[in-house]
């Protein structure tokens, strides 16, 4: 993905190397999340019943589009997070809306006592949640990609958060939400507390994605702890029919060592 812009300038360290958090995916599924991981080529994707997003090089090539084309299908539609370039002929912008991250900036992280984790077996409930909440996507096999939390009240799921990409020393908070009846409680923000309080035990820090438009999340964000760190841009666009020209090679997944709305609309939204 190309650097995009933040407060300061481009997202680049003071070295002016790229910043690990400028294409979060990529720096997931070639580090923490490698387990996850099919590749075609240069792109990497987590299973698409694990996660929608997918990663493509920074500067990514004719080849790079080949194989992500490939490994997507034709007419499929694929999820461009952080893309700022030109889409090669044939494919189509289908969503693009503007984006910011936010890091942590002093977070009064803490444990809650209410908060219970949540496993497989909260998966019904928990897409359950996901559908009358529409926190973003959330898909059968997404627990798997860290530490969630929720809130219960007589027995019945009505808030959660968790964790999502994993760039190195970083990890992503993702699918906050509360049920609409229990709204107005804090019980979201208590969550993200808690999932925050967990990172950061492992030596890790806390970031998050949200929509630039959704000033309210932003500003409740900002007022936990976090900080813009950088604007960014959230796409999806459509693979060609046609299947583009590119290197032969079957798609391979890196397994583990032995011992509604289209793709695009809700990609990245947090709340």
């Amino acid at each position: 993905m190309s650097v995009v812009s933040s407060p300061g300038g481009p997202g680049r360290t003071a070295a002016g190397v790229p910043h690990v958090l400028d294409n979060p995916a990529l720096a997931s599924l070639t580090g923490p999340h490698a387990r996850f991981a099919e590749r075609r080529g240069r792109v990497l994707r987590y299973p698409v019943d694990v996660s929608p997003w997918l990663a493509l090089p920074d500067e990514p090539e004719a080849r790079d589009w080949a194989d992500l084309a490939a490994l997507a299908g034709p007419g499929s539609e694929v999820p461009l997070p952080g893309f700022r370039g030109q889409v090669p002929e044939g494919w189509e912008i289908t969503f693009r809306v503007e984006g910011v991250q936010l890091v942590d900036d002093g977070l009064a992280a803490a444990p809650d006592p209410e908060a219970v984790p949540l496993g497989p077996a909260d998966v019904p409930e928990m897409l359950d949640l996901v559908a009358r909440t529409q926190p973003g996507p959330f898909l059968p096999r997404t627990v798997e990609l860290g530490t969630y939390l929720g809130i219960r009240r007589d027995g019945a799921l009505v808030a959660m958060a968790g964790e999502r990409l994993h760039p190195p020393g970083w990890t992503e908070i993702s699918a906050v939400c509360t049920d609409p009846a229990f709204r107005g409680e804090g019980l979201a923000t208590r969550l993200v507390l808690a999932v925050a309080h967990g990172i950061r035990e492992r030596g890790e820090a806390p970031f998050l994605h949200t929509s630039a438009e959704n000033g309210t999340a932003i500003r409740l964000y900002e007022s936990l702890g976090f900080r813009l760190r950088h604007r960014t841009a959230f796409l999806a666009a459509r693979v060609p029919q046609r299947r583009p020209r590119g290197r032969a090679g079957a798609v391979t997944r890196r397994l583990p060592q032995a011992g509604s709305a289209p793709p695009g609309s809700a990609l990245y939204r947090s709340r």
